[in-house]
């Protein structure tokens, strides 16, 4: 059986539950998925279930790509293909569709997905350091003064400092599906998951 399944973040909203309380979810069109590959210990070195998810236009397919799916017995173009590592892909088959029937609710899940892209920001921002004073004759406010160390005279490596912020692989853990909508393919996510409205996803069962 598929440990996961591929899906889209849609944006986040939220319902009430039995007991009248607000949840905000998350909405995530998850599948549906079709096998791409099965992939073997003697053959690859490991055993995962490849899958593929998303209608892309045909201009973008190219050939290797059309006889890797044709091999598979699938005739539309895929956009995303992804593995999952599993121990065994018995009663799996080339072609095979997978849909949110996977998940049941009050599942527990992590959902991973890669962060909003900031840009360039400062420590302030990137790593909430704390800034000097705002008045009484300090000029530095948000900037970074030296870091280096007096020895070595250099920066080390991993220093946090100003740089690069977000678009990072991210797994949020300690979700759970609140609700599943079987007919347009949804579920609904407790709390936030990784990411702008629109991009990939993938949603994992957790291993108890």
């Amino acid at each position: 059986m598929l440990p996961g399944i591929l899906g889209r973040k849609i944006g986040m909203t939220h319902i009430f539950n039995d007991a009248g309380k607000m949840v905000p979810v998350t909405v995530v069109e998850a599948g549906p998925v079709y096998v791409t590959q099965l992939k073997n210990q003697e053959k690859d070195g490991y055993t995962a279930i490849q899958v593929g998810y998303g209608d892309a236009p045909e201009r973008k397919l190219t050939f290797p790509k059309f006889g890797h799916l044709k091999k598979a017995g699938l005739t539309k173009n895929l956009r995303t293909l992804r593995e999952f590592r599993v121990a065994k892909t018995d009663g799996v088959e080339l072609g095979q569709e997978f849909d949110v029937s996977l998940f049941a609710e009050g599942e527990d899940v992590t959902v991973t997905g890669v962060s909003k892209g900031r840009g360039f920001a400062g420590g302030v921002k990137r790593y909430h350091f704390k800034g000097q004073h705002m008045t009484h004759g300090f000029m530095t406010h948000r900037r970074p003064l030296s870091n280096g160390a007096t020895g070595p005279q250099r920066v080390f490596k991993g220093k946090r400092g100003p740089g690069r912020m977000g678009t990072d692989t991210v797994t949020q853990k300690g979700l759970k599906i609140v609700k599943i909508d079987a007919e347009r393919n949804l579920l609904l996510i407790d709390g936030s998951v990784p990411g702008p409205n629109g991009a990939a996803v993938t949603v994992n069962k957790v291993n108890k």
